[in-house]
């Protein structure tokens, strides 16, 4: 067998309002292949996701204006 070097083109989307949680979890992710969308509230993912759609959305639940959980009530309807 050869080597392989295995390409992840999976876009994720992480909304996170604090800087240093966000910033770790870019790097992890980006460590591990992905494409990283950064936002620091549900207005600017949702400004990310009309651009580019993503395969995945890592929200924070506790978040100032909109909460995780609305937001994820919100994405359901649609």
């Amino acid at each position: 067998m050869g080597n392989r070097q295995v390409v992840n083109e999976a876009r994720v989307v992480v909304v996170e309002d604090e800087d240093a949680v966000r910033e770790l979890l870019a790097v992890t992710l980006e460590g591990a292949g992905y494409t990283v969308l950064l936002a620091a509230d549900v207005t600017e993912a949702e400004r990310l996701m009309a651009e580019r759609a993503p395969n995945l959305i890592l929200l924070d639940w506790m978040m100032p204006g909109t909460s995780g959980i609305e937001y994820t009530r919100r994405l359901r309807k649609d």
